[in-house]
């Protein structure tokens, strides 16, 4: 039961669903083909539809209309090299290297170079194929490779066109909630007492979020790609159109590349914090107790706004200010102890600037819990 659950959990995660749809919908637009070439076409050579429609199934709509065209044109100039070669020079073992390079020099030429290698490919299956004694009609060869790919962009437009907006989402919520987690626990630490260790751990947890946001980019603008010439993007969804949150108010001009690079900044400003508390670990004196319980409250509340946005919890930007303006009348604060002081006050207040900004956008945590399957 462990075993099934664990498998129904990970089946239910955003990537993993679309990914298993693509790979049925790829089943299924090569099966179509084959099927068409082998009885209606009624082909010698049934392979060919199948296998472009096996490269026309892309992530995303758009990605199969564009690769598809230049894999039709690419595999089109394959078996054209083939035709010329097999029937004015034959089937030799130095043919068969010329077709070769004849496709491999033709997948540079712009236009097809990400789909380029198919003129090889194709001239290897048609010449390997027993070219001799089928003597394939140029014109049959074409249709097939039409066929196969129409069959894999319907199939692709047809059976839930892809839309990576979900998954981006939850990139998004994933990363929001882990710097909330880093600031609770810094504010924990700090009210009671931290060591060098702890810092150390703060800073690399950051670090690590440096890396997963590169991820989280690369899925929205993934998702980007997957709204166009996609139907499906007509309806509301969690980037909204244009590459707008789906929010009425005053952030619905905010997209989701903003708060990325919000949350960009924000991590820097985190590592900063952590490299200043580990440094701190090694400051000697005792701290001011008015301003370690207040500093710690602002901080765990801006790790709350952060990371559940349900949470009512009081702005933080006025109580760094009210908190500064409070240290500035305290008489008996040591003049070391500013420098420290006020750099933990402004990399908070460069942090909730960003808090702000991130958790007004709802959808970044709701996105993968309405729809997992998108």
């Amino acid at each position: 039961m462990a075993i099934t659950s664990r498998v129904l959990e990970a089946v239910r995660r955003p990537h993993v669903t679309t990914d298993l749809l693509q790979i049925l919908k790829a089943v299924i637009a090569a099966t179509a083909a084959w099927w068409f070439a082998l009885v209606v076409l009624d082909s010698r050579m049934p392979f060919l539809a199948p296998w472009t429609a096996l490269l026309t199934v892309h992530a995303t709509v758009f990605r199969s209309l564009s690769r598809g065209a230049q894999t039709l044109i690419a595999s089109a100039l394959g078996v054209l090299i083939s035709f010329l070669i097999g029937n004015f020079l034959g089937v030799h073992l130095w043919t068969f290297a010329l077709s070769l390079l004849l496709g491999m020099l033709g997948s540079r030429l712009p236009g097809i170079r990400m789909e380029g290698v198919a003129i090889a490919t194709t001239a290897i299956f048609v010449l390997g194929s027993g070219f001799g004694e089928q003597q394939p009609l140029l014109n049959d060869r074409l249709v097939e490779i039409a066929v196969g790919v129409g069959i894999g962009v319907v199939v692709n437009l047809l059976i839930i066109p892809p839309l990576r907006d979900r998954q981006a989402a939850a990139y998004v919520d994933s990363i929001n909630r882990r710097m909330g987690a880093v600031l609770g626990d810094m504010a924990e630490a700090f009210s009671v007492s931290w060591d060098t260790d702890r810092a150390e751990e703060w800073f690399g947890e950051a670090v690590s979020m440096q890396e997963e946001l590169e991820t989280v980019q690369e899925t929205v603008r993934f998702a980007r790609e997957s709204e166009r010439a996609n139907p499906r993007s007509r309806l509301p969804t969690p980037l909204g159109r244009r590459g707008r949150p789906a929010r009425a108010g005053p952030t619905q001009d905010v997209s989701y590349e903003e708060i990325l690079l919000r949350v960009d900044e924000g991590i820097l400003h985190l590592r900063h914090l952590a490299r200043t508390l580990r440094d701190a670990s090694y400051a000697e004196g005792a701290w001011d107790d008015w301003f370690r319980e207040r500093w710690s409250a602002i901080v765990r509340d801006a790790g709350h706004a952060i990371a559940d946005p349900d949470l009512d919890v009081e702005p933080v930007h006025h109580r760094l200010d009210d908190l500064a303006l409070h240290l500035s009348d305290q008489e008996g604060l040591p003049r070391q102890s500013w420098p420290l002081y006020g750099s933990l006050i402004t990399s908070m207040q460069l942090i909730a600037t960003i808090v702000d900004d991130v958790a007004s956008t709802r959808e970044a945590r709701e996105g993968d819990r309405e729809n997992p399957s998108t």
